[in-house]
């Protein structure tokens, strides 16, 4: 595990960066931060079974700690915090949703998506949860789709009959959505353009409206994690060199950040408030 330091513009391990052994290796998991805790939950290994396994990382103490498992073992699906708890939506071939209580420690199932999704986008914002983009077993998904944690129920917003966009990264700041890389697909453009480069979108979840902000130099869009840090969206992506970038979301300008040791397929970035001895 490794810390960026915004003066020094450098990437310094952890006193302690040792993962728990059944964490290594592991691809498609889900994660997520709720109250400064980093959750990290189930995945897969190379040419192995899915996992249910949980974890929890307490910057506070710099421990991992064990969680009670999924229910329901689960790779490539989106881990969310929304009103106090964790949600596993979705998953290779799932439709189904759980939602974890820190409190209890313990996974309940709860409403199902209306279908099964693959390579879609989720995120809470304002204590719902979105979903768009992927496919369907049949076809594009072009639905809005949002989950409320009260009332346990799913909702289509809205259909987007302009673009179909798939493996994006999605963040939320007040009522705006911002899905960053992945690939678009402008429905009304030229036959077969089909984008994967490194820009960021946004989406008003009150309007339906969609903004395409500035694009970066980088190649691809694809192959990245992000987080949102001070204001701006942190980036680190095995295609777009090694420094760390991020988009400004009041300046609307793409800033390079230190060098960053070159991101692996297990590669995750999120923010956390550390204690300043670690």
């Amino acid at each position: 595990m490794l810390r960026y330091g915004d003066a020094e513009r450098w990437w310094k391990p952890l006193l302690s960066h040792n993962l728990p052994s059944d964490m290594r290796n592991v691809r498609g998991y889900g994660y997520t931060v709720l109250h400064n805790y980093l959750f990290i939950v189930g995945g897969h290994r190379v040419a192995s079974q899915e996992m249910s396994a949980a974890h929890c990382y307490n910057p506070c103490r710099n421990e991992w700690a064990q969680i009670a498992p999924l229910n329901q073992k689960r790779s490539n699906f989106r881990l969310l915090a929304a009103q106090g708890r964790l949600f596993a939506v979705g998953g290779q071939s799932l439709g189904t949703v759980e939602s974890y209580s820190p409190e209890a420690d313990w996974w309940t199932c709860v409403s199902s998506m209306p279908e099964p999704l693959a390579e879609s986008s989720a995120c809470e914002c304002r204590g719902m949860i979105y979903v768009m983009g992927g496919y369907t077993q049949r076809d594009r998904n072009l639905d809005v789709l949002r989950y409320c944690p009260s009332s346990d129920v799913w909702s289509v917003l809205r259909s987007c009959r302009t673009r179909h966009v798939r493996k994006q990264q999605m963040l939320s700041v007040g009522g705006t959505l911002y899905l960053v890389g992945g690939y678009t697909h402008d429905l009304w453009g030229a036959p077969g353009q089909s984008e994967n480069a490194l820009r960021v979108q946004s989406y008003d979840v009150a309007t339906g409206e969609w903004l395409r902000l500035k694009e970066s130099a980088a190649r691809s869009g694809l192959n990245l994690t992000c987080a949102l840090h001070n204001g701006g969206v942190c980036i680190a992506s095995r295609d777009a060199g090694a420094r760390l970038l991020t988009y400004n979301l009041f300046s609307g300008a793409w800033e390079a950040g230190g060098s960053f040791p070159a991101p692996g397929h297990n590669t995750l970035l999120c923010s956390l408030y550390l204690p300043h001895w670690l």
